[in-house]
C-alpha cells in the first residue's frame, strides 16, 4: 500500500510540475507598456476611482494621500468613496480630505445607506460599486480597496495602457509585503503565487482570475453585461464573477498589465482565524463560476498536497526501508525527497514573480527551510542506524511493501 501511495504521489507530482512550468511560460509572456516619458495625449479618458469602504478610518488616509499624489491630471479623474454602513470615522476622513484638496481634486462621498432604503441585501460591496458607477462620470472605472496604497504613476500607466490597446478590462498586480509574523509571511507567499498564476492565466486566456483591489474596466463593458445582474445574490465575487461576464461578452479584450508602476500594496490579515475566514469567503463563490477551467487545476493541486500530507503522516509511524526503483528508501526519505522536488519546481515558477514584486527574501526563506529539512534527515542518522541498515541489506531483510 505504501509503495502505491509513493508511486501515485510521484505521478501526480509530475503533472503538478508540468502545470507550474506552463504557468511559468505564461508569466514570461506578460508585459508592461514600456516608457511613460512621452507626454500624455491632449484627449485623456475620464477615470473614476471607486473605493467601497466599511470602517476603514485607520487605512483610508494612506489611500487618499496616494491618490492626490497621482501624476495623472486632476481634472481627468474623480475619487468616489462609498461608505458602506461605517460606524467609525470613515465619513469624517473623506470630509477632511475634501476640505484640504477639494479645490483641486474631485472627491465624492456616497452613503450606501441612502441608496438602499432600508433593504437588506447579500452583497453590499457589489451594491457599493454599482451605486458609484451610477453616479460617476468616468468612461474608465478603476476599483481598489480602502486599505491599499499605490505609486504616483498608477492612474497614468493605466490610462496609457487603455489608450494604446483599448482593452475592456485591465487586470493588475497586487502585493502583500511580508512582515515578521509567520502567518503574514505565509500570506505573502500564498498571495504572490496567486498573482503569478493570475498573470499567466490571463495572458494564456486560460482562467478568469483577477483581484478587485487593482482592477480597471470600461463603463461600456460594465453596462453591456448588465453589471452584477445574475451574480448580485452572491456575497463576494465582485471581481472574478464580473470578469467572467466581460470575458464572455468581449473575448480577447482582457489585458494583464505587468508593470511595477501599477502594483497596489495591500495588508495581510494578522491572525490565523482571520486568514481562514478570508479563504472561506473566497471559496464560497467557487460554486457560482461558469468558468470551470480552474476546477481541474484546483483538483490536481489539492490531490497532490493531500497525498504529500498523507505520506508525511505515514512516515512518522513507519521508518522501515522499502525498495523504490531499485533503491532502499524509507517513507520519511520519500516524503522529504518529494517535498524538496516540490520546493524546487515552485521556486522555479515563483522566482521571476518574486523578482517582479521584489519578494526574493521570502522565497529564499522557504527554500532554505525545505533544503535544510532534507539534508538534516539525509545525513543526521542515529548512531548505529547506518550499520544496522547495512546488515539488513546484506541479509536481504529489507522490507518490501505490498
Amino acid at each position: 500500500m505504501l509503495l502505491f501511495v509513493i508511486y501515485f504521489t510521484a505521478v501526480v507530482f509530475l503533472l503538478y510540475a508540468l502545470l507550474l512550468l506552463y504557468y511559468r511560460y505564461g508569466w514570461s509572456k506578460t508585459t508592461g507598456i514600456g516608457s511613460t516619458s512621452q507626454p500624455l495625449a491632449a484627449s485623456l479618458p475620464r477615470i473614476s476611482v471607486i473605493i467601497p469602504a466599511r470602517n476603514e478610518a485607520g487605512h483610508l488616509p494612506g489611500l487618499l494621500k496616494a491618490l492626490v499624489a497621482q501624476t495623472y491630471p486632476p481634472e481627468s479623474f474623480e475619487i468616489i468613496v462609498v461608505d458602506d454602513h461605517s460606524t467609525d470615522g470613515t465619513a469624517t476622513i473623506v470630509h477632511n480630505f475634501y476640505e484640504l484638496y477639494g479645490s483641486k481634486y474631485e472627491i465624492k462621498l456616497v452613503s450606501l445607506k441612502d441608496h438602499l432604503g432600508g433593504t437588506s441585501i447579500n452583497s453590499y460591496k457589489k451594491k457599493a460599486i454599482e451605486t458609484a458607477i451610477g453616479l460617476c462620470s468616468g468612461s474608465l472605472l478603476v476599483n481598489t480597496d480602502a486599505d491599499c496604497t499605490m505609486g504616483p504613476q498608477w492612474l497614468e500607466t493605466i490610462a496609457r495602457c487603455y489608450m494604446q490597446e483599448q482593452p475592456e478590462m485591465i487586470v493588475m498586480p497586487v502585493n502583500i509585503a511580508p512582515a515578521k509574523k509567520l502567518i503574514e509571511i505565509f500570506q505573502s507567499l500564498d498571495f504572490m503565487t496567486l498573482q503569478g498564476i493570475t498573470g499567466a492565466a490571463v495572458e494564456q486566456n486560460l482562467h478568469s482570475m483577477c483581484n478587485g483591489a487593482n482592477l480597471a474596466y470600461t463603463r461600456k463593458s460594465f453596462e453591456a453585461v448588465e453589471g452584477f445582474r445574475g451574480v448580485d445574490h452572491i456575497a463576494s465575487g465582485d471581481d472574478m464573477l464580473l470578469m467572467h461576464k466581460i470575458k464572455k461578452a468581449f473575448p480577447g479584450k482582457i489585458r494583464y498589465l505587468r508593470d511595477e508602476r501599477i502594483i497596489v500594496q495591500t495588508r495581510p490579515v494578522s491572525t490565523v482565524a482571520a486568514f481562514f475566514q478570508q479563504r472561506i469567503r473566497w471559496a464560497s463563490k467557487s460554486g457560482q463560476y461558469e468558468d470551470r477551467s480552474l476546477m481541474p487545476v484546483l483538483g490536481l493541486v489539492y490531490l497532490f498536497n493531500l497525498l504529500l500530507l498523507t505520506l508525511g503522516i505515514y512516515s512518522l509511524f513507519d521508518c522501515e526501508p522499502i525498495m523504490i526503483a531499485g533503491c532502499a528508501m524509507s517513507a520519511c526519505t520519500a516524503f522529504l525527497c518529494l517535498l524538496l522536488f516540490k520546493t524546487i519546481i515552485e521556486l522555479f515558477f515563483l522566482w521571476p514573480v518574486a523578482c517582479f514584486f521584489k519578494q526574493l527574501a521570502a522565497i529564499n526563506l522557504v527554500s532554505v527551510h525545505a533544503t535544510t529539512a532534507y539534508f538534516v534527515h539525509r545525513y543526521s542518522r542515529l548512531p548505529g542506524q547506518g550499520r544496522a541498515l547495512s546488515v539488513e541489506r546484506q541479509n536481504s531483510k529489507i522490507k518490501i511493501a505490498m
